[in-house]
């Protein structure tokens, strides 16, 4: 594919216009429709990023010739029946984080892909932070072998509000969203799928149906382990913070943000074209297109993730 490739996007919230500023730098790529609930809200942000086409049914957008591929950025419980319509449709697909909330449509979205033969990527955006890149890059030369992970991913998000302040139409997940991240992460970065996994969980919040706080144990089929806290109880700080632990040295990732283990900052600035993880993300997915190639973190790469998830999910409600 050598043309322009057009692309239409689902969801104008906080992700969706992170990965609207994301796509302005990346040559060769047009966003030519904007889908989202609220039509007023949805004419405003296209309007900011001159996209002619908006509507509130993302089938209007699938309809349209010229889209080559959806972006997906809607609440979690669509996301595997809206990537499931993209593929039907003849479309490209990045969906993202998490690919779904159930084990079932997780592999029904993989074999689909398979069938189509079009790139079908999920947002595992950690993949792509050039902090995590670097530590990567690291392992991939054989200079660091990861013996243990320790992360912590809080929130203080005890009402649905997205990451702009704005009200949410649902409800976030820690184990199927923020748990995700961590558990391919771990995989991918140990370079070996993960054989353990335990999880606890305090209790349901009365009003989102949710646990507000967790804690997951993983190994890895080569010894390496991962401790994983996760909060929406935590009023700050907020984010999420990996801790490296290895066999030549302890790296602290803060979102683009990388650390020695004595907070001596590393030059992460020339790992990639962008500091920008997002961008990152989206500009494997269009070369992916472009190239005729699977993608880093297509959906078939990630799918281990959600068995494990699938199995935590179990623990948690036997």
């Amino acid at each position: 594919m050598s043309k322009n490739i057009k692309v239409a996007l689902a969801g104008a919230g906080a992700f969706g216009i992170k990965h609207l500023d994301g796509i302005k730098n990346i040559d060769g790529v047009e966003v030519v429709s904007l889908i989202s609930r609220d039509l007023e809200k949805t004419k405003e942000v296209a309007d900011k990023y001159g996209i002619k086409h908006i509507t509130t049914n993302l089938a209007d957008s699938l309809a349209l010739p010229e889209v080559d591929a959806v972006i997906l950025c809607t609440p979690t419980q669509m996301h595997a029946a809206q990537s499931i319509a993209c593929l039907k449709a003849g479309k490209h697909v990045q969906v993202e984080i998490p690919l779904a909330d159930s084990w079932k449509d997780a592999e029904e979205v993989v074999c689909l892909a398979k069938e189509t033969g079009k790139v079908a990527m999920c947002g595992h955006t950690r993949r792509f932070n050039p902090s995590h890149q670097w530590v990567h890059q690291k392992i991939k030369a054989g200079e660091f072998n990861i013996q243990q992970m320790d992360v912590q991913t809080y929130f203080f998000r005890r009402t649905n509000m997205n990451a702009l302040g704005q009200a949410r139409s649902w409800t976030d997940h820690l184990l199927w969203h923020h748990a995700a991240h961590t558990v391919d992460l771990f995989a991918y970065q140990a370079g070996s799928p993960i054989v353990k996994a335990n999880a606890v969980q305090g209790p349901i919040h009365p009003t989102l149906g949710i646990a507000m706080d967790m804690s997951i144990q993983l190994q890895a089929a080569n010894g390496a382990i991962c401790t994983l806290s996760l909060s929406f109880n935590n009023d700050g700080p907020l984010g999420t913070y990996f801790r490296y632990i290895g066999d030549t040295g302890t790296y602290l990732a803060r979102y683009d943000d990388l650390f020695t283990g004595k907070e001596e900052k590393i030059d992460v600035s020339n790992v990639a074209v962008s500091m920008n993880g997002i961008e990152l993300q989206d500009r494997e997915f269009f070369a992916a297109i472009q190239e005729g190639r699977e993608p880093n973190s297509s959906v078939a790469q990630v799918l281990p993730c959600y068995k494990v998830l699938h199995d935590l999910e179990l623990q948690l409600t036997a």
